[in-house]
């Protein structure tokens, strides 16, 4: 096939390094024959990760690094390519010397920083058969053409050959910094967003309820508590972070007795309900790697500034240690009163309230 196939993407991680940003792009490739997986991308495997020896891991671009027993999940598929496919933009140095390890597999050469080229994941790499043609990349208002040059490996990592790094996500554009200047993207929002799933955020499974003993379930802030036999849905990740996240505000005390029970998972430390303070869903908190950074917060007409210091578990519920009350949502952002103040929320509202956020 000699025509032009539209690609939507919705960006995010990377190969060798994961500055990411998200916003959305669509990618034109001018190409030979395209074969799209026609079946669901699954994964193919999980890898555990391994520490990396001294000097082993380049961190330009603030490359992610493999964690000493972490799983990692594998694909050889990425999504199919149709006329509305989501994505990752990520940053890489394809220089000699640079977080993208050896020469680019395409043509085994290095590329300079200056040179728009990207890597692609390695289902949609297709074996090397989109190897040197050019892809339109549309973004931020721009469109920028690029050359394919390597491959972002989804099948391994964590080994000297991936330079210590996690697997490369199913669904990533893995981009020169000449591509992230020629789409506008000011150079102190590469990387601003921190990792998140590559793939769309569905249901991780489902737990059933338990009726709480007696005096367990703090309903301070009216908290729900879990109803025996009620079956509730768990999720392992959340929406795409963008510059305008939608995101539900809820009520929670960071305090010792309040309802958010024990100390905050940051810092092992109780916060008072004085200060501006947020919990985040389980892909939002991705790890606690946006522990102890701020958030901006916009609703009501007004934004405040709250910084991280726990986790919403989406995962788990219904048990003692999360007070018998059921998983997070996925979208949530729960806040101390003090941030419910700073909005101007009038506080027989309080509770529930549609806004959006971003990384401060």
């Amino acid at each position: 096939m000699c025509c032009t196939i539209p690609v939507l993407f919705t960006l995010v991680y990377q190969k060798g390094s994961i500055k990411l940003l998200t916003m959305e792009i669509t990618i034109n490739q001018i190409a030979k024959g395209d074969r799209a997986e026609a079946q669901a991308c699954k994964p193919s495997g999980h890898i555990t990760g391994k520490k990396p020896p001294p000097g082993q891991c380049n961190k330009e671009n603030d490359s992610d690094c493999c964690v000493q027993g972490k799983p990692y999940t594998t694909y050889k598929c990425s999504p199919p390519v149709t006329g509305n496919t989501k994505a990752v933009l990520t940053i890489n140095s394809f220089q000699k010397g640079g977080d993208g390890g050896g020469p680019s597999e395409c043509d085994n050469q290095y590329h300079s920083d200056d040179t728009p080229v990207v890597a692609l994941s390695t289902g949609w790499y297709s074996g090397g058969s989109r190897c040197l043609n050019n892809i339109k990349i549309s973004a931020n208002g721009r469109t920028v053409t690029a050359m394919v040059v390597d491959e972002c490996d989804s099948t391994m990592g964590c080994d000297e050959d991936h330079d210590y790094q996690p697997p490369c996500p199913n669904n990533i554009v893995d981009a020169s910094k000449a591509v992230w200047k020629a789409l506008g993207v000011p150079e102190d929002n590469w990387g601003d967003v921190l990792q998140a799933e590559a793939q769309a955020c569905k249901p991780s499974g489902h737990i059933t309820g338990k009726k709480p003993p007696p005096g367990q379930c703090n309903k301070e802030n009216d908290s729900d508590c879990c109803v025996q036999g009620k079956p509730y849905t768990t999720y392992k990740c959340s929406p795409p972070v963008t510059g305008n996240t939608k995101a539900v505000l809820t009520i929670n005390s960071f305090q010792k007795g309040g309802d958010g029970g024990g100390p905050s998972e940051c810092d092992n430390q109780y916060h008072s309900d004085d200060t501006p303070v947020v919990a985040l869903s389980t892909g939002w908190y991705s790890g606690g790697s946006r522990c102890h950074n701020n958030i901006k917060i916009s609703g009501n007409g007004r934004t405040v500034t709250a910084m991280v210091v726990d986790e919403c578990d989406s995962t788990m519920g219904c048990d003692e240690d999360h007070d018998y009350q059921p998983p997070c949502p996925n979208n949530i952002v729960d806040a101390s009163k003090a941030v419910w103040k700073a909005l101007g929320v009038p506080e027989d509202n309080w509770g529930s309230l549609d806004i959006t956020w971003t990384d401060a």
